[in-house]
Parts: C-alpha cells; sequence; structure tokens
C-alpha cells in the first residue's frame, strides 16, 4: 500500500512549472527557477518532487539516451521532435489515428511495445541560423 504523501508547496510549484507551455524541462532548470522563491530548496528536493509527479502520474520522465532525465506534465499522447543540433525537444500533437497507426506499425512489423516516438532533425531555429551562415559573404584568406 502507497504512503500518502503530504501536500508540498514545493511540488506544485514544480508542477506548475511542467505545466506551463508544454515545456521540457531538467531538474537544474527547475531548481533555478524556483530557488530564490524557496531558499532551502536543494537539487534532492527537486530530484525528489519530480519522481514523485512521475509516479503519482502527473508528469513523465524522458530519457532520451542522454546523460539528463527531461520532464514534461504532457500526458496526453504525443510525439517527440528532438534537434540534433541544439538539442530543443518539441511535442508534435499529431492527430490520434497517426499516432495509433504509428504505434500499431512499430509493434507489428518491428515486434516493439511503444511509450515514445522520437524524431530526430534540425530545427526551425538551426536550419535558418545554418541557412543565414552559408549565404553570408566568407571573408578570401588570400
Amino acid at each position: 500500500m502507497a504512503t500518502k504523501l503530504r501536500k508540498s508547496k514545493q511540488r506544485d510549484r514544480i508542477l506548475e512549472l511542467l505545466q506551463s507551455d508544454h515545456i521540457h524541462v531538467t531538474a537544474n532548470w527547475v531548481y533555478d527557477q524556483l530557488r530564490n522563491e524557496f531558499p532551502t530548496l536543494s537539487l534532492g528536493n527537486v530530484y525528489r518532487n519530480l519522481n514523485i509527479l512521475v509516479e503519482q502520474g502527473l508528469a513523465n520522465r524522458l530519457g532520451f539516451g542522454s546523460t539528463f532525465d527531461v520532464y514534461e506534465a504532457n500526458r496526453e499522447g504525443h510525439f517527440h521532435f528532438i534537434c540534433d543540433v541544439c538539442g530543443a525537444i518539441e511535442d508534435i500533437d499529431a492527430p490520434v489515428e497517426q499516432r495509433q497507426l504509428m504505434h500499431r506499425w512499430i509493434e507489428t512489423e518491428r515486434g516493439h511495445q511503444v511509450s515514445t516516438v522520437e524524431v530526430h532533425g534540425t530545427c526551425r531555429a538551426c536550419a535558418a541560423a545554418a541557412s543565414r551562415a552559408a549565404a553570408a559573404p566568407h571573408a578570401d584568406v588570400s
């Protein structure tokens, strides 16, 4: 039987941050946002509260194979776009039918149970920066 947790102002604020604008954040980012508001807050408190939110089904932990976890509060079915240049993560809100079709294909053709789908590429900002860099006149080094 799960132990009942006390209500926590810190946990409520962390969830509030996660729910703003479907953001994807690290524990360090949450800590930086809240440390002035909660002077006794530690990074350990942030990790503990994020893990509680995940266990309660109020947040997702996204590993993405990196050295740090990313958290989000968007519990609706969606895919993730990850920029290979800057690491930005964006939600892809595909229609339910498309998500189901993708999940069925992966499960039947590849034999894997789907928990998340990641799409990798270059985000608009990085693509625009690369275009500007390519279009800029290059200094002649001769």
